[in-house]
């Protein structure tokens, strides 16, 4: 919900940031996949109770999944690098509650497997119309420049990295926090699918 509203905002450090980064030969790729094993890190931190820690590796994980398209937009953006950041983006997203599970599973467990389920209800409306989109010539850069459609949606990347990084400051309301986001973006992927199939007719 937030995503496009915040473009502006962190777009031009961004960009200014991934201009020095591809002046210095550093690649897209290599950010993404830096940015995901350090995302990896985070969940394997929570799954043994380092939650600042933790904390600490999502933001930078964040903070390399903007750059990674900053520094693709000064060098040149690849359809593989786009399937790379939002697939390792995804893994990243499930690994984060899985984690938690791992930490606490009488806890959490349950928690953990409705947010799963929202997340994997999301991912599949949002990238079956990313490849409906594409066959039809459709696009978008609401969310900014991507790599394909971005179907917008009540819970999106700006809220789950949010949820994310409360759930590492306050880790004994992990499944109250994972209850209430389940049900957002179950809503949120509802929501996506009824857009989906109206865009599409």
């Amino acid at each position: 919900m937030f995503d496009a509203k915040i473009r502006p905002l962190i777009d031009p450090p961004l960009n200014k940031a991934g201009s020095v980064l591809a002046k210095a030969g550093i690649s897209a790729n290599a950010i993404t996949l830096a940015g995901f094993v350090i995302g990896l890190a985070a969940a394997g931190l929570i799954s043994h109770g380092l939650f600042l820690a933790a904390f600490a590796c999502i933001v930078l994980n964040r903070l390399a999944d903007g750059l990674d398209g900053a520094v693709a937009r000064h060098t040149r953006k690849t359809d593989s690098g786009g399937y790379l950041d939002i697939t390792l983006d995804f893994v990243f997203y499930g690994a984060i509650p899985l984690a938690f599970a791992v930490y606490d599973p009488q806890a959490n467990a349950l928690a953990a497997c409705a947010l799963l389920f929202s997340f994997y209800a999301n991912g599949s409306a949002f990238l079956a119309f990313a490849i409906m989109a594409e066959k039809r010539g459709l696009s978008t850069d609401a969310q900014g420049q991507k790599s394909l459609f971005y179907l917008s949606g009540l819970a999106e990347g700006t809220e789950t990295i949010a949820l994310f990084l409360l759930m590492a400051l306050f880790p004994s309301y992990f499944a109250v926090l994972a209850w209430v986001f389940a049900g957002i973006c179950t809503v949120s992927a509802g929501s996506r699918i009824i857009l989906g199939v109206g865009a599409l007719k």
